[in-house]
């Protein structure tokens, strides 16, 4: 690992005349919030979600940093750990326009994107929007539903839009899908195409919580659901303007450098036969930009883009038969790379 006490010389690498101030505390209608205000509404995220997730720290922070990256999240594990809770409470946390979609085999692309139906009393079509024109997008178990409607979101999560019968409509900014999905071993799955995995910024997993989480849910869930007593703790407008302050975070030309050498590596490594995308090198470039600004920091350090190795890239790689058999799993792969590769070192 980098040692971070040598961030700073990690800051300044390029002309300071370049980079704005991210740490501006102005209003609206300055600079942005910059990153004491960051941290503020971050950590009143963090601490709502916290309130309905016990025991996943890393988790909770790991969502709240693709949030601000402007990414997608895909949650994978096994039944009843709490995906679909996870991905709840961060949506109603904000308040903002949420909708949820339940991923089943029958389930249509237009059930997603929207249909243009034809009105009597004008006598033409009019567009009805699906449930992906909302802030937050929770699709729940979305690989039960065919390749072909899961394709529905392809557009949308890339481009921020939707084309149906020839026209497009734009989505509004914030947009994220933040997708659940169960093993591909499991009974009535279908793994989602190479395109599809690639448009998700991170995947996680939640795991079993620890005895004592465990415990501690038993009591919070035990009369209600923690999430119904959820209430919004920042608005759609707080989240347009942290993304803002994320966009600004500077990243030196060496650390650059090496999230391209990493992703690199997994094209050519014997145990992979499909390697990380050039979308894949940008996603992890956001994502620790939003992970320093969540540690206070108005820059990124090689540490934060090897904390984020595994979850930004892991799900994009294919395995060789060989590694299969081995049971080489990608996130191996990453790892070993993460400990091979040698980290910039910080400017004398």
């Amino acid at each position: 690992m980098a040692v971070g006490t040598h961030g700073e010389s990690f800051m300044e690498t390029d002309p300071p005349a370049s980079r704005p101030a991210s740490r501006s505390a102005a209003g609206r209608g300055g600079p942005g919030p910059g990153l004491d205000g960051l941290a503020e509404v971050a950590n009143r995220i963090r601490d709502a979600v916290e309130s309905v997730i016990e025991g996943k720290p890393s988790v909770v922070r790991l969502a709240l940093t693709v949030l601000l990256a402007e990414g997608h999240l895909l949650i994978e594990d096994v039944p009843g750990v709490g995906k679909t809770m996870l991905a709840k409470a961060l949506a109603r946390s904000v308040d903002c326009s949420v909708r949820r979609i339940q991923f089943t085999p029958d389930l249509l692309p237009s059930d997603i994107t929207g249909v243009s139906a034809y009105n009597q009393e004008l006598r033409e079509f009019e567009f009805k929007p699906g449930p992906v024109f909302a802030n937050i997008v929770v699709g729940d178990e979305i690989n039960r539903a065919s390749p072909k409607t899961q394709s529905a979101l392809l557009e949308c999560m890339e481009e921020r839009q939707v084309t149906v019968d020839g026209t497009t409509y734009p989505l509004e900014p914030p947009f994220m899908v933040i997708s659940t999905q169960n093993p591909v071993e499991m009974e009535g799955t279908y793994a989602l195409p190479e395109a599809q995995r690639d448009r998700f910024t991170a995947r996680i997993s939640m795991g079993y919580p620890d005895p004592a989480a465990e415990m501690d849910m038993l009591e919070t869930h035990g009369e209600e659901s923690p999430l119904d007593r959820l209430k919004p703790v920042a608005h759609a407008a707080d989240v347009r303007d942290l993304i803002e302050v994320v966009r600004r975070q500077h990243v030196s030309t060496a650390v650059r450098q090496y999230a391209i050498d990493l992703v690199s590596a997994t094209r050519s490594h014997p145990d992979l036969r499909l390697g990380a995308s050039p979308r894949a090198t940008l996603q992890l470039v956001r994502a620790a930009r939003a992970y320093a600004a969540l540690d206070d920091r108005d820059y990124v350090l090689p540490d934060d883009v090897q904390d984020l190795a595994v979850p930004v890239l892991a799900h994009r790689l294919l395995p060789t038969p060989e590694a299969q058999v081995e049971r080489r799993r990608p996130e191996q792969v990453v790892t070993d790379l993460v400990e091979r590769l040698p980290v910039p070192s910080p400017r004398k």
